[in-house]
């Protein structure tokens, strides 16, 4: 594998191990990049001779942080018609390292953000380090947390997931394993000798030795501190609610928790909450992306995710200007676009 190529695909002993390879970008991911790690998972699965599989991000910065956006701007913005041809094959891929048949070890060293949990918190072994910072932060680019995020946040317990999802905040390994993002806190200075060991292990529960053998107690995160606060006040079904609960409240992190929502697209927040309680119901993976995919298809005719990622990434001013601007604004007519039914574009071949 060249090693300009932005995934590098190799076999050391019993692992097939996938390295993003797009550091300056903390490996954002490319529509050629998701067929390269679709590829490499199904090489894999077909091969006898690899036991597991390792995902590792090169760089220092991070394993990736997501789908790199700015592209999908410059399409949508151009109204090129391959635009949706990303979310239309990530997904896939997102479905397909859920139901991989062999153990997939995602090493989720520094930075983790959307796409990014979508390669990684879908796997059967998530590891994350002391650097990790794992976030959904979409609301804050006029987006929705997708690659499975609706089926992912709302499993977390009580209304976390809520709170992540909705705020977009990042949150640290303890954080992440409380979610149920992560299964384990490895040391980042253990992590190649990791990556050594299981590439020698013969089998899953030898795999599993590996990990557990590398492993630290997590500790306590923000979440887990403050859980009675998030249930208490993320429970209700409209972000008119949840505004009006942490407002009633004197605590800081009901105070700092308004003014992040208050920076958030009122669209973007809706509409996450909407997908959040529907994923809450739903019953798989397959429904919660299909109903992902045709959010974005409509997100892409809208104003708010071109202003997001234009005062994010293009003019980088930080100051995006929402339309609408306040939640009591957007009405329940706005939202129901988002939620038109659209199944069976992205498996076919699978009932939902």
């Amino acid at each position: 594998m060249e090693a300009d190529a932005q995934v590098i695909v190799e076999k050391r002993g019993g692992a097939g191990i996938i390295r993003l390879n797009r550091p300056k970008a903390i490996n954002s991911l490319t529509l050629p990049m998701v067929r390269d790690l679709f590829q490499a998972l199904q090489r894999f699965e077909e091969d006898a001779g690899v036991s597991c599989v390792v995902l590792t991000g090169e760089g220092d910065r991070g394993l990736c942080a997501g789908g790199d956006v700015r592209i999908i701007h410059d399409l949508g913005k151009a109204g090129d018609p391959q635009v949706l041809d990303f979310w239309r094959e990530e997904f896939p891929l997102n479905y397909r390292i859920a139901r991989f048949g062999k153990p997939y070890i995602a090493l989720m060293d520094g930075i983790v953000m959307g796409g990014g949990v979508g390669i990684s918190a879908h796997g059967s072994h998530r590891i994350v380090t002391e650097r990790t910072k794992l976030a959904m932060p979409e609301t804050g680019i006029g987006y929705f947390p997708d690659v499975g995020g609706s089926w992912l946040l709302p499993r977390a317990p009580g209304e976390c997931g809520t709170w992540l999802g909705l705020t977009g905040n990042a949150v640290t390994a303890a954080d992440a394993i409380y979610a149920g993002f992560a299964d384990y806190l490895v040391p980042s200075d253990r992590l190649d000798g990791l990556v050594q060991d299981v590439s020698q292990a013969a089998d899953t529960a030898s795999i599993e030795t590996v990990i557990t053998a590398r492993a630290v107690e997590a500790g306590e995160g923000v979440l887990s501190i403050n859980r009675d606060i998030i249930d208490a006040t993320f429970r209700f079904d409209t972000v008119e609610e949840i505004v009006a609960a942490l407002s009633a409240r004197q605590d800081a992190f009901s105070r700092e928790t308004l003014e992040v929502l208050q920076k958030r697209s009122p669209t973007s927040l809706k509409l996450t909450l909407k997908l959040l309680r529907l994923g809450r119901e739903s019953a798989s993976l397959i429904e919660c992306l299909e109903r992902e995919y045709a959010a974005g298809t409509e997100i892409l005719r809208q104003h708010d995710f071109y202003e997001g990622v234009r005062a994010a990434l293009v003019d980088k001013d930080r100051n995006p200007r929402w339309q609408p601007a306040r939640l009591e604004e957007v009405r329940e007519e706005d939202i129901a676009p988002y939620l038109a039914a659209h199944s069976g574009n992205l498996f076919p071949d699978h009932r939902l």
